[in-house]
Formats: C-alpha cells, structure tokens, sequence
C-alpha cells in the first residue's frame, strides 16, 4: 500500500481547503510568507488524526494565533478557528482560515481583511503540526467541557454495558459450549501450575460443586495459557463453585473493551459525539455482550488486539509531535529539510503495543495476524509523516529510521511477551512435554536450551492439531458469511416442555446464541464496503485504520476451506465492524459541514439509524443471555433457517 493512502485527507484532491465557502474565502485572502524551509514538499491538506485526549499549550493548536490574539485553544472554545497554513506537494502554502460561528468576520466582529492581514505566522513548528495532524485533532479537548465529555461519555457506555454484562451472569448455571474446556482448565492451572486432566463426566460433579476433583496427569490443550489465567482470576477472587466467578474476568474485560472503543473512536474521528457513540453500539451489540457472559478465549483476543490499536494510534500522534518540533525546530534556525529527516527516540506507545500483541498471542494464535497488520500499519504511516514534513528520499529513510528499528522492538517483544504468557508451565516440571527434551535427547533444534527445546516440540504438535483438525459440527461456518452472522452459534439451548418452565407456556426456552445485533451487522457490513470506497476516494487514512482490523481478524480466516471454523470468531474484529459504521457517520457529518440544512438531515438519520439498532438490542437480549422465554417467542427471533 502507498503509505498516502495509509494516512491522507479525506478532502485533499485540491490545494485550496476543502469546507464551507468561508473557508475558502479566507484563504484566498490570506498569502502569508512561508518560513524559510517552503521547500518542504508538504502534502496537499493536513490529515486528520483521532488525537490527544485533550489539545494542550504545546501540542494543541500550536501557538497560532486568531486575528484577535487570542490563543488557539480558546478560540477553538468559543467556536472560531485561526488560522492555519499548510503546504502542497509543490511547495506551495495554504492558509485554512475558519471564520466565527456565522461565517461572516472575526470573532469580535472587525473587519475580515484587516484581521487576515494583522494575523501573525505560525511558526514553523505549528505549520508542521497542522500538516501532520490536522486541524480537527488540534481542537479536540479544547474546551472544558470537551474534555469532560471525553471521559465522562465513555464511562457512562461503560456503565451502561457493565449493566447488562454483570446482570445474571451465572445464569445458567451450567458449563456453556466451550466453558466446559477454558474453565475447568482454568480452575486446575490455577491449582496446580499447568493444566490438569479430569476424571469421565466432570462437569455435572463441578457444577454442583465438587471443583477440585482434576487428576495431577497433565493435559494435552493447544491454545496458550494467558486466556485461561485470565479465567482463573475471576475464580481466584470467588472460587470456582460459583458460575458469576468463572464469568467475572470475561465480563470486565467486555466492559473495559466498550470503554476503550469509545476513546479509539474519538481519537481516530476527533470527534467525542462519535467516540460515544462508538462506545454505545459496542455496548449493546449481541457478539460483544455473549462473549463478555461466557468464559471463552476469544473475547480476551478481541481485547488485547483492542489495546494494541490504541497503542498505535497514540504512537502514529506522538511521534508526529516529535517530528513537527524537529523539523520545526530546523526550519526555525534557518535550515531546510533534507534527503533525510530526524530521528525520533524510544516510542513507548509502539512497544506497548507490541507487548499488547504479544499477549493477543498468548490468548490465540490468530493474534499473530494482528501483529502483522498493526506494524505494518504503523511504519505506513512513519512513510507519509516523513513525505509529508518534505523529507526527500522519504522512503529510505522510513526504512532505515523507522521500519528497521520497529521490526527490532516490535518482533523480539511480542515474542517475549508471548514466552512470558507461559511462565506456569515454564515453572512446572509436571506441565505437558515439558520435560521432552531431557526424554528425547539429540532431537529437536540442539542450539536451544532444554526448557526451550521441549517448548518448541509442544509447538510444533500444536500447530500439527490446528492445521489438521477436520471435523463436523452444526454449526460451522465458512468465513465470508460472518459479516452478515449467517450462521450464529448457538452456545446453550434448554427446552422445558409440559408446563416444566416459568414462562407462563406450555413449552420455554432458554437459549444463548452468539448472534450480533443483525441490524448493526448489516450496516457493517454495508459500511465495510463504503469505507473501502471512501479509501479508494479520498485515500483517506481513518479507512485505512478502521480496515485493518478486519484484515487482521477476518481475512486470514477467507482463505480456510479445510479446518472446523465458527462465526463467534467474529468476536475478534466487532471493534472494527463498529468504527466502520461510525466511520461512516462521521464522513456523513463532516461533508454536511457548513449546510445546516443539510447536516440536520444528516443528524436526523443517525438518530433515526441509532434508535433502530437499539430497538433491535432490546429485542434480542432475551436470545443472548438465556432469559427463559416462550417457545414462540424464541422462534419469532430466528429471521433465517441458518440461526436454528
């Protein structure tokens, strides 16, 4: 991919900015003198980033001045822009001046012209960081009440989804679907270091509370352990006789991820209404709420991969910083910039990263298709900084500067995140294989240690099972139909028949089924396609964000035609099948601007659009939570013969 199309304007097809005629009004009025680096070769507009939480004295608007002298920061408060110069790929300036809350002078009514022409020059510096991040992100948490709403707002989703997370999640009490292997071996790690093996028919013994009864044999399991730590913790805190307790850690984190997707959103659309709302459709969504009731391994995946994309995006924003008071500070001595730009430094946001994908790989291997894309991803987005500020040979010396250098944090720390993730069986001299190379001297790779030797073989039988598991199951799935969740997976299904149940019929129902709520996966589905188009359009880097997660967690999976594989895997990319639709609310929002009657409308159905995915959340919340219900009532919510 063109790192342009990896991190450019959405509206930048123009040197002159696009928005209302106001805008273009000043700039044509305004011809200010550009620094002594006008070489720069910057890009034709300044690309939008999701930014900080809040814009600050140094990394907010800059120290640009509106043509009153006020500060940036508190202009953007009071709703009239400054200001902001930028440079096409000539070499060329433009100045994007937003004008007051009307769109007919300054903000304390002088004359336009006169104002243009008294507004200083920004500094080198502020020009870079306009360039490079734009002025959306530059206003985001200007104001107070911004600020406020940037927290508040996603701990209210937060909230809102801990209440339906948390309400009844023993219910059933009972081992559902894959509980029965992730719990008991959660319970037995955490008792004896490794995973154990348990006598015939253990469950009914272990829920009704005879947990302790795994032998001290170990067991043969093909996923990593951090998963079933995780697990272990909620049992660790209430013990595993209790099902809330077996749930508890899967819940938090469900909890956390709507949290996290509603600050993602608004730092990568610059918009708190949209980090909101972000943070609300994945709250209510059935996938998300599932799995944050049922103790399987992949809404943990789904989590770290989360984290890891928060990461990225906060790194892609500091390191801009870095490089805009670099060359500002070249530019500003009377320098230009050269072949090659400056160095950045250690970039503790893309080895947090990196440990956040190492742990996605701890919980499954399919976090390895993450870390691919998020690193490749991140250097994109290093290239198009470096063209940007006018590096010359940009792309050798993103190789040289940036690519080289994250493959050597990024690779060997994923890789001792994931090592470290197995610390118990490391420890345990009972653990499975782990003694395989004293057992089987003079094979496997003899450059490596024992412990690691027999660490490797336990591996290499673990990818021999997932490469070789071929088996039926009524509801498999093939991978292109889980955008549209055309067969869900039906986690627990009770029938009580004869008047046996408490719904007031003859015959009820309890069922559990990992089902997205079908209006907003359809959308997603509709909205995967547009943003495809909006990259096509306007290369347009938030689409190339919000696509990485489904290349990550779902395209891997299209190319799987011999393996067992399920539409709950799903799970994994929802954060992104969520900034998808809202990605494409927010491009709807932002081409309105400066029509009112226009964005109304606009707003109108996204209201009318998030009413509707509501209604349907609340319809189905019965199916994903096992409420007992009508036996009618069930059926009346299974809209194809594929959900049965």
């Amino acid at each position: 991919m063109h790192p342009e199309a990896a991190d450019a304007e959405p509206h930048d097809t123009t040197p002159v900015p696009a928005g209302p005629p106001s805008e273009r009004e000043a700039w044509e009025r305004s011809a200010p003198t550009p620094p002594p680096a006008s070489d720069a070769g910057h890009d034709d507009a300044a690309a939008r980033d999701g930014g900080p939480g809040r814009a600050t004295s140094d990394a907010g608007a800059g120290r640009a001045t509106s043509g009153t002298g006020t500060d940036a920061r508190e202009t953007a408060a009071e709703g009239a822009g400054t200001a902001v110069l930028t440079a096409d790929a000539n070499g060329t300036d433009d100045r994007e001046g937003l004008d007051d809350q009307d769109g007919t002078g300054t903000q304390d009514g002088s004359d336009p012209d006169q104002a243009a022409s008294d507004a200083p020059v920004p500094a080198a510096r502020d020009k870079f960081l306009l360039a490079l991040l734009g002025a959306r992100t530059l206003a985001l948490g200007a104001t107070r009440n911004d600020r406020l709403w940037g927290w508040l707002g996603p701990a209210l989703v937060a909230v809102l989804a801990g209440v339906l997370r948390l309400w009844r999640l023993g219910h059933p009490h009972e081992l559902v679907f894959d509980e029965t292997y992730y719990v008991k071996d959660a319970w037995s790690l955490l008792g004896l270091g490794y995973e154990g093996t348990w006598p015939d028919n253990p469950n009914p013994a272990f829920e009704s509370g005879e947990v302790n009864s795994y032998l001290s044999d170990p067991s043969y399991v093909v996923h990593p352990q951090l998963g079933k730590w995780m697990i272990a913790a909620g049992m660790w805190l209430g013990g595993a006789d209790s099902s809330f307790f077996w749930r508890l850690s899967t819940a938090l984190v469900g909890i956390a991820a709507v949290f996290l997707v509603a600050r993602v959103a608004r730092r990568l659309f610059a918009s708190t209404a949209m980090g909101v709302i972000a943070g609300g459709l994945m709250a209510i969504d059935g996938e998300a709420i599932v799995h944050s009731r049922t103790s399987l391994l992949d809404n943990f995946l789904m989590f770290w991969a989360l984290v890891a994309f928060w990461c990225i995006l906060r790194d892609r924003e500091q390191s801009r910083r870095r490089l805009a008071e670099k060359c500002g500070a070249i530019v500003d001595a009377g320098g230009v910039i050269g072949k090659y730009g400056p160095r950045l430094g250690w970039r503790w946001w893309r080895f947090a990263a990196a440990v956040s994908l190492g742990f996605a790989c701890g919980i499954k291997w399919s976090g390895l298709y993450f870390l691919a894309v998020f690193a490749l991803l991140s250097v994109l987005w290093d290239a198009s900084a470096r063209r940007k500020v006018g590096v010359k040979r940009w792309w050798e010396d993103t190789f040289v500067v940036d690519a080289i250098p994250a493959a050597l944090v990024m690779l060997p720390t994923a890789l001792v995140a994931y090592v470290a993730s197995w610390f118990s069986w490391f420890r345990a001299d009972n653990s499975y294989m782990r003694n395989w190379a004293v057992e089987n001297p003079g094979q496997g790779p003899q450059w490596l240690p024992e412990a690691l030797r027999s660490f490797w073989e336990y591996h290499v039988s673990m990818w021999n099972f997932h490469t070789g598991l071929v088996s039926d199951h009524p509801y498999k799935s093939e991978a292109y139909t889980w955008i549209v969740q055309w067969r869900p997976t039906s986690f627990y299904y009770q029938s009580y028949d004869g008047g046996t149940g408490t719904c007031g019929q003859d015959r009820c129902v309890e069922a559990i089924t990992s089902l997205g709520n079908p209006l907003l996966w359809w959308l997603g589905a509709l909205a995967l396609v547009a943003t495809i188009a909006l990259l096509v359009r306007f290369k347009d880097w938030r689409a190339t964000a919000v696509l990485s997660g489904f290349v990550a967690g779902w395209v891997p999976w299209l190319v799987v035609t011999d393996r067992t594989i399920f539409t709950f895997y799903s799970i994994a990319f929802t954060p992104w099948v969520v900034l998808a639709v809202v990605y494409v609310m927010a491009v709807a929002v932002e081409r309105t601007e400066g029509r009112v009657v226009a964005r109304a409308w606009t707003r109108t159905a996204i209201a009318v659009v998030l009413a509707l995915i509501v209604a349907v959340s609340v319809y189905f919340f019965p199916i994903w939570t096992g409420m007992q219900v009508p036996y009618d009532f069930w059926h009346q919510h299974m809209w194809l013969q594929s959900w049965i």
